[in-house]
């Protein structure tokens, strides 16, 4: 008999994890699921540990979301290792999911009910008792900066407040995993802002978040780590503190209240740059930040008032584009 594609209710396995799998976070190698004649996971290893968060960066149809399925028990690999918690997603799905929340790039509202209605209803779908269910849904909509809208029916939220409401949905059951994809798809600046407060608040409680988005510039201000995936196989896997892109060739934007001032320094201490109009000038910098810092100490040595000093880009964009590049 074949089996199935999505995953239900199945006995605990007695085997324990790989050596080296990180029990209370999510691991993976080798990780494989084709549809058909489409390799969507070619092989995909992922470590993510406790207490970070960790970023998975790739183009569209890279395989992000399938492997993500994966992981939330929704989908059965074709080969490969996964740990979820310390469990099996494929054996084990119960215990992964009892350790998980999971938020889907597009999910379902009940959009008649009160926020705090839905809650309670995700609440009693994983047993939470009805005793707490009151309680935790009140928790949930601080964390989701909510409480206003408590009673309020959800088809009358925002598209980013029924995103937090979403968000929040996952953690009814105060799961140690989160595994979320593209949570911050639609959401205007300061809800992005909040999504990244609290995704910071729940990694710092010791969970561990895993997460999607095509915003780089959000998940480099959020993220511990980063892996890189693209057609389907991880590429690169890095703490954000060392990026390669950290020590390449990185363009900076200059700005001061005198700029034909800036540009005569610039050009005697011998950094060629190039003029960006009324933003600026730009300057090539190799070697990272100590030299980023030599390159603004000089500058300041010199007396130049200088207002604004900033990559163009950060290290998590200019490695994701350099690895691109490489592979095109």
């Amino acid at each position: 008999m074949t089996e199935p594609d999505v995953l239900g209710s199945e006995p605990a396995a007695a085997d324990a994890p790989p050596p080296g799998a990180a029990q209370p976070g999510v691991w993976a190698r080798g990780v494989r699921r084709s549809f058909g004649p489409v390799h969507a996971v070619q092989g995909v290893d992922l470590d993510a540990p406790p207490g970070q968060v960790t970023a998975l960066v790739g183009p569209n149809g890279s395989g992000k979301t399938t492997l993500l399925l994966v992981l939330a028990t929704l989908l059965r690999p074709d080969a490969g290792d996964v740990r979820v918690a310390g469990f099996d997603p494929m054996t084990q799905s119960d215990q992964v999911r009892a350790r998980m929340g999971w938020s889907p790039d597009v999910f379902g509202l009940y959009d008649n009910l009160t926020a705090r209605e839905y809650l309670e209803v995700m609440a009693a779908a994983y047993r939470v008792p009805v005793a707490a269910r009151t309680e935790r849904a009140d928790y949930l909509l601080q964390l989701a900066r909510l409480p206003e809208k408590a009673d309020m029916p959800v088809h009358s939220l925002s598209r980013g407040q029924k995103q937090r409401l979403g968000l929040v949905r996952a953690l009814v059951h105060d799961p140690t995993v989160l595994l979320l994809d593209e949570p911050a798809s639609g959401l205007d600046p300061r809800s992005r802002s909040e999504l990244r407060d609290l995704l910071r608040q729940l990694a710092g409680e010791g969970r561990t978040v895993v997460v999607s988005s095509h915003i780089l510039s959000d998940l480099e201000e959020v993220a511990d780590r980063v892996v890189f995936v693209d057609a389907g196989r991880t590429v690169g896997q890095h703490d954000i503190d060392d990026l390669p892109a950290s020590q390449a060739v990185r363009t900076y934007r200059l700005r001061a209240l005198d700029l034909p001032g800036m540009r005569s320094a610039l050009e005697r201490s011998g950094w060629p740059c190039s003029d960006a109009g009324q933003a600026g000038l730009d300057v090539q910098v190799t070697g990272g930040e100590p030299e980023a810092a030599r390159l603004l100490a000089s500058l300041v040595t010199a007396g130049v008032p200088v207002t604004a000093f900033a990559p163009l880009g950060g290290a998590l964009e200019a490695t994701y584009l350099n690895l691109m590049e490489g592979r095109s």
